[in-house]
């Protein structure tokens, strides 16, 4: 039941799918940053297409690290560090990127159909659509400092576009160029390694800094929930949570003390959040097995759940705070559920 307060509460829900899309010949992208959505004052995501060849040109995020997740297609992508030292990588469904903030950056769809995915980002008030763009930059720039730059002169650059083009056509097959390696890598093929959960009613796959290294300041990964599985009573000390409903439909609580709390519906294309510290659950309300993207902005993955806090406590202390017999509370799990399964 929502709290008679819960209008006292922000938003933890946001319609993806009733947002105007940047469409471009070659591509699309929808973005959900704190000015469309204010509750998610520390996360903003994108979700964007590429048709095969299609290049969201060489950019980079000068206030947001980009943490990317693949939903399907296939995709390559190139990054290069303050070191010089420099990566492609190629991804497929299911596959994850890191990229730190502020370095140079570009994503390419490849065939046979492309790629759409999701890419989330740890300022809420970061715009996909306000990054800095080659294109945009050479356009500002006097021509002649972009000459000397270029070592080219004014005629051979006379093509250069007058504005950021944003998504490009890539004609030619990419040749890449040997540059020193970086020390960590930018790809981590996640629904590849074996569930971090793997319960009675649904499974997690999950990278943080411990097994993807360079991510330090986003976790995120796949939970999937069977119908009317729940994602047990929990929350998080250290991070925001951002979801992204890939399918299925979810009931999302939020416990915001003070008696304060809201209950949201959402189904495909839906993000909720919840900010860090805040109680919550979430429940499979559909017929369907649920697909959930989940992210969060510390590279460190920590969560309390009810049930183990319950369980470390003498069962006359649970009594007494939650005024039931003991005989009642003995019947509680003596661990951790994670996810309790919707079967009967």
């Amino acid at each position: 039941m929502t709290s008679d307060n819960s209008s006292k509460l922000p938003e933890f829900k946001f319609s993806l799918a009733g947002q105007k899309a940047r469409e471009l010949p070659m591509g699309w992208a929808k973005q959900a940053t704190v000015m469309d959505f204010p509750v998610s004052k520390n996360i903003a995501g994108v979700l964007m297409y590429l048709k095969p060849q299609g290049l969201r040109e060489l950019h980079w995020h000068a206030n947001a690290a980009e943490w990317g997740y693949v939903i399907s297609g296939n995709v390559r992508t190139t990054i290069i560090n303050p070191e010089g030292q420099y990566e492609t990588n190629e991804f497929r469904e299911g596959d994850i990127w890191y990229f730190p903030r502020g370095h140079g950056h570009s994503i390419e769809g490849l065939g046979p159909d492309g790629t759409t995915f999701m890419l989330v980002f740890d300022n809420g008030a970061f715009s996909e659509f306000a990054t800095f763009s080659i294109t945009d930059w050479l356009a500002q720039t006097p021509r002649e400092i972009v000459s000397k730059n270029l070592n080219a002169d004014a005629a051979d650059i006379k093509g250069l576009p007058d504005k950021e083009v944003y998504i490009v056509e890539i004609k030619d097959k990419l040749v890449n160029k040997k540059l020193n390696s970086s020390p960590l890598t930018h790809k981590y093929s996640l629904l590849s390694q074996n569930p971090l959960r793997n319960c009675d009613g649904g499974k997690l796959w999950l990278a943080s800094s411990k097994v993807f290294p360079i991510s330090s300041t986003m976790s995120g990964g796949i939970l999937l929930l069977e119908p009317e599985a729940l994602r047990e009573l929990h929350w998080h000390p250290n991070a925001d949570e951002w979801l992204y409903v890939i399918s299925g439909k979810i009931r999302l609580t939020v416990f915001a003390s003070s008696g304060l709390s809201s209950v949201n519906e959402l189904s495909e294309n839906d993000i909720g959040y919840t900010p860090m510290g805040y109680g919550h659950s979430i429940e499979n309300t559909g017929d369907e097995e649920c697909k959930l993207l989940i992210v969060f902005n510390s590279g460190v993955y920590e969560e309390i759940s009810l049930s183990s806090w319950l369980a470390s406590n003498p069962d006359e202390l649970i009594a007494a705070n939650l005024n039931l017999p003991d005989e009642i509370v003995r019947k509680f799990s003596q661990k951790e559920t994670f996810i309790i399964s919707g079967k009967k």
